[in-house]
C-alpha cells in the first residue's frame, strides 16, 4: 500500500502516486486510452486496491469513459479525480465541464485544470474561464481549480495567483520537458507550496527521455523536494503498478 497525503489546503487528501492516463496524450488519444476501457479501467481498479486513489486524466487524452468505469467500480467517493480544458472563454468551459460530468458520470469533479497555460499574462486573459469555475467552485460542481503550465513565465505567475488551489509542475533532476531547468523551477514550487497550494509532478522521468534508465533516481529526486505532494505517472501493466508503487515507497522511506 501506498501512503497518501494532504494536497496542500485543497481539501484533498491523495496518494503519493498519481496514475497517469495521458501518456503521449493529445487529440482525443492516449497509449493508456488505447488499451481499452476495459483494460484501462482495470487497472487503474488494480492500483486502487493497492492504495493509488489519484487518477489524472484529460478531455485531450480521451480516457474520461476508462475513468468512469472504474469509478463505478471503486465508489465515486474513494477516487480523486483531475481533469482538464484548453478552452479560453467561459462559455465555453462551462460546457466543457458539463460534457465532462456526462462523459464521466459524475456530478463532481475533484480538480479541474486549464490546461497548458503559455504566457507570463494569462490570468488577465483567462478572466471568463476563471470566474465560470469559481461559480461552479461555489456550486460544489468542482472541489479545487488549477493549472499546469508549458511557459516559465506562466508558472511564476501561477505561484503568485491566489485563484490557484493545485498545480501540476513539470519537475525532473535533468530539466527534460521542462519550463526551465529544477534549479529554478524547484524554488518557484516552493513558493506554491508556502502559499497552500497542491502541487503534483508530471515529466518525472522526462516524458520518455534517458531518465527513464534509472527511474529510482528520477522518482527520489522529486519527492525529496517536500513541497511536491504527489506526482503523476502513465504506467501500462500491472508489473509497472507494483513497480511504481515500490519506488514511491522506497522513496518515501528513505
Amino acid at each position: 500500500m501506498i501512503d497518501q497525503v494532504d494536497l496542500g489546503l485543497s481539501g484533498l487528501r491523495v496518494s503519493r502516486l498519481c496514475f497517469g492516463t495521458g501518456t503521449n496524450g493529445w487529440n482525443n488519444r492516449s497509449n493508456q486510452g488505447d488499451l481499452g476501457v476495459d483494460r484501462l479501467a482495470y487497472l487503474l481498479r488494480f492500483a486502487h486496491e493497492r492504495g493509488v486513489n489519484f487518477w489524472d486524466t484529460a478531455d485531450q487524452y480521451g480516457t474520461h469513459p476508462h475513468v468512469a468505469a472504474a469509478l463505478e467500480e471503486v465508489g465515486r467517493e474513494n477516487a480523486v479525480i483531475t481533469t482538464k480544458t484548453v478552452s479560453r472563454t467561459g462559455p465555453e468551459v462551462k460546457r466543457d465541464v458539463e460534457r465532462f460530468l456526462q462523459e464521466l458520470r459524475t456530478d463532481y469533479i475533484d480538480i479541474l485544470l486549464l490546461h497548458c497555460l503559455t504566457e507570463a499574462g494569462w490570468p488577465a486573459k483567462m478572466q471568463g474561464p476563471m470566474e465560470t469555475l469559481s461559480r461552479l467552485k461555489e456550486q460544489g460542481v468542482i472541489r479545487a481549480l488549477g493549472v499546469s503550465c508549458h511557459d516559465f513565465g506562466a508558472f511564476q505567475t501561477t505561484a503568485r495567483t491566489a485563484w490557484v488551489d493545485v498545480v501540476l509542475a513539470r519537475v525532473n533532476y535533468a530539466g527534460h520537458a521542462m519550463d526551465a531547468g529544477p534549479e529554478q523551477v524547484v524554488p518557484v514550487i516552493e513558493e506554491m507550496a508556502a502559499a497552500g497550494k497542491g502541487i503534483y509532478g508530471m515529466k518525472i522521468v522526462g516524458g520518455g527521455s534517458e531518465l527513464t534508465q534509472d527511474p529510482a533516481r528520477a522518482v527520489r529526486f522529486v519527492l525529496d523536494i517536500p513541497a511536491v505532494h504527489s506526482m503523476v505517472l502513465g504506467m501500462m501493466d500491472e508489473e509497472q503498478i507494483c513497480a511504481n508503487i515500490g519506488l514511491v515507497g522506497e522513496a518515501v522511506a528513505a
